[in-house]
């Protein structure tokens, strides 16, 4: 087993354990219960920004027949799409890179958009400092960028697929301090936006890549750094996070648990809930721009996949 699977085990403990047991076998669950699942390698912390959601959720759903809610937790994509499949989770909450990631491997379903501290979509910032030479996505040919990790959809799959998009070769480097070949642009992961921004400032790498959100929060880029930035590229937005849902839940429980979602950012008795939720603001409706977006990034995804990973 390797450091980051011992990793998830070790934090897990006790709640794994409690949750396997209630599970049972990798069938589905009863037709009274609802699933909610979540990719984590901190379940103990996500368990409480979970379950105050789920009670709030499941006694407005006794009308289609739920009673009861349950949390399960995955310590990766793949996982996790097993236990869609098979009807052991029946609701999600993820980013979208991850959420159209699912639908490849299980079929998952958007139910709706998810909006976090007012922000419904976000996008990709490409920068450089200011006195790089390059000025557009087409010069980062022969040259070095960092991202975060492979699970970012903002700081990883959107810039490797705008880069293949662009007729550009992502090749991952060994270390920040490689350089890239000449006919490609050669990444490196730094972890965090932070990281990123500091190897940019620091001229170890010559571009970076993070979200919208991250690029004006002065907390995790600062201010100081911004001033030697210049942006050469914004991506087209996406969705900030995605409600899926499996594919064959029921189609009562399924517009049920959209309804409860929808009206809960209008309920003072949701408040807490929603914030704990991961800063959840509200729920929206999957409309046909944002719908164009999540198949871009299946689209994407399978592109980076065949051809980078």
């Amino acid at each position: 087993m390797g450091v980051p699977g011992l990793r998830w085990l070790l934090q897990g403990g006790l709640l794994c354990l409690v949750v396997a047991l209630m599970t049972g076998p990798a069938t589905a669950g009863p037709d009274n219960v609802l699933v909610l699942g979540r990719i984590s390698d901190n379940p103990k912390s996500h368990y409480a920004q979970l379950q105050p959601l789920l009670d709030y959720v499941v006694p407005r759903m006794r009308d289609v027949g739920i009673t009861e809610g349950r949390i399960l937790m995955a310590p990766d994509a793949q996982q996790m799409a097993s236990y869609l499949r098979r009807g052991r989770v029946d609701w999600v909450t993820e980013t979208s890179g991850t959420a159209v990631a699912l639908g490849l491997r299980s079929g998952a379903q958007p139910l709706l958009l998810t909006e976090r501290s007012g922000v419904r979509d976000y996008h990709t910032v490409f920068f450089v400092r200011r006195n790089s030479p390059i000025v557009s996505l087409a010069d980062l040919k022969g040259h070095t960028l960092a991202l975060q990790n492979v699970a970012s959809t903002s700081a990883y799959l959107v810039p490797v697929m705008t880069l293949l998009q662009e007729g550009l070769t992502p090749e991952i480097l060994l270390s920040a301090r490689d350089a890239a070949a000449p006919d490609t642009v050669g990444y490196v992961f730094a972890r965090s936006e932070g990281n990123i921004a500091t190897l940019v400032h620091k001229g170890v790498v010559d571009a970076g890549a993070v979200s919208s959100v991250d690029w004006s929060d002065g907390h995790r880029i600062p201010a100081s750094y911004l001033r030697d930035f210049r942006v050469i590229c914004r991506t087209e937005p996406f969705p900030r996070a995605v409600e899926v849902v499996r594919a064959d839940l029921d189609a009562k429980v399924r517009e049920r648990l959209q309804q409860v979602l929808l009206e809960a950012a209008g309920d003072p008795q949701a408040q807490d809930a929603l914030q704990k939720f991961f800063g959840t603001s509200g729920f929206h409706r999957v409309d046909a721009q944002m719908q164009h977006r999540l198949d871009e990034l299946k689209q994407g995804l399978a592109r980076v996949r065949m051809e980078v990973e």
